[in-house]
């Protein structure tokens, strides 16, 4: 197969230098098409679009091709390429069904995720993350459908595949049961909704704001600014405290006071202190109740709410509760008292008997005795003296003599 006569008739005429521009222009125009495909897919972020940008990117490549080959009059080159091959017209025709069936399930899928996406806003009680995993759900099922039937397509049977995909997925579940515990508890995590991206949550001995879901686990951030990976089948197996789910957290407070002072003028005053607070909510109004008898105080019980719980607006509002009850507690001469015990004696045993000091007049003697007492330096003192003494007057003496 050759072009027709005009145009080789027209590419006769071309001289090397006209053919190099027309082979420049054809590959800048390919260049071209193939960024402003992929400018438009990124734009448009659908699937659609970007199949039609691919299958446009294909048709500029390939009359790009067409246009090269003829202007360097290579016809009967490329023809005898081609038939080198010896491909068949069957096969073209499954390789082109093959290509076309694929383009349609990866466009049918972005449809589907369109879809699933406008009936999560019309559907209340369902989160976006669920609905992102519904839509993956969907996606693997619909692409092993079509996997089935490109093979089917091609002749393929499906008899020994499936046995050796049975045997191997024996293998892998037995390799693999911890991974696959943890992808089953996630699933059961995302569809019964225990906490959400953003809600403050404590798994076991963990405490933090939530960030990440996952198919095999859970991320949270807490408030120490560290990142903690949980994974799935130990967050299905361990307590989950969610303390934002409802909007809303009780938080407890609680205070000594002590036994002499007044309880329910205590338990006034604190409930006032309470009330002035700004940071916690006036309804359900805040309590104080009696809690225990401790070691050194009667214990009380402050119960206080807030709204929007995050560990920033809890510890905020319980500095304030306390400093509000502390200084009311001051100002009414409330004792807060320290832990203290009293120590007694059995009075069959004649209690505790505390053993005198010796006095000041008793020990002076015995001070006195001290090498190094002020009355010993004394003496000393005037002994040496009169040994002087003594030592001038012998020399006295000799002088004489």
């Amino acid at each position: 197969m050759t072009a027709p006569d005009f145009v080789d008739i027209a590419i006769n005429d071309l001289s090397t230098a006209q053919r190099v521009v027309v082979t420049v222009v054809s590959m800048a125009v390919l260049v071209a098409a193939i960024l402003f495909s992929r400018r438009e897919s990124t734009r448009r972020e659908s699937r659609s679009s970007t199949v039609v940008a691919a299958v446009g990117a294909l048709a500029v490549v390939i009359a790009a091709t067409v246009v090269v080959v003829v202007a360097w009059d290579a016809e009967a080159i490329a023809w005898a390429a081609i038939a080198s091959f010896q491909v068949q017209a069957t096969m073209l025709v499954r390789a082109f069904l093959t290509v076309m069936f694929l383009v349609g399930v990866y466009a049918g899928t972005g449809v589907i995720h369109r879809a699933v996406s406008r009936f999560v806003k019309r559907t209340e009680g369902v989160s976006e993350h669920q609905a992102e995993i519904t839509y993956r759900i969907i996606q693997i099922s619909v692409y092993v459908i079509a996997l089935v039937v490109v093979l089917n397509l091609w002749g393929i049977k499906l008899g020994g595949l499936l046995i050796g995909a049975g045997f191997a997925g024996i293998v892998l579940g037995m390799a693999a049961r911890q991974t696959l515990g943890a992808v089953i508890a996630g699933l059961v995590l995302m569809f019964s909704r225990p906490f959400e991206i953003g809600d403050w949550v404590k798994i076991g001995d963990k405490d933090g704001i939530v960030t990440d879901i996952t198919i095999v686990n859970t991320r949270l951030q807490t408030f120490d600014g560290e990142y903690v990976m949980l994974p799935n089948d130990l967050v299905g197996s361990d307590e989950v405290v969610n303390r934002s789910r409802k909007g809303r957290l009780r938080i407890h407070v609680e205070v000594g006071i002590d036994y002499t002072a007044d309880v329910d003028e205590a338990m006034d005053l604190a409930k006032e202190a309470m009330n002035d607070v700004d940071d916690i909510l006036t309804v359900p109004r805040p309590q104080v109740v009696l809690k225990e008898f401790g070691d050194s105080a009667v214990v009380l019980d402050l119960r206080f709410w807030i709204d929007k719980p995050s560990a920033r607006r809890m510890w905020r509002a319980q500095t304030a509760v306390i400093s509000a009850v502390k200084s009311a507690f001051d100002e009414a001469g409330v004792k807060i008292p320290f832990p203290q015990r009293e120590v007694s004696g059995r009075a069959e045993t004649g209690g505790f008997r505390v053993q005198e000091q010796p006095t000041v007049e008793a020990a002076e003697p015995e001070e006195a005795d001290q090498p190094g007492s002020p009355v010993r330096q004394d003496e000393n003192v005037a002994a040496d003296e009169e040994l002087d003494e003594a030592e001038d007057a012998d020399e006295g003496d000799e002088t004489d003599g």
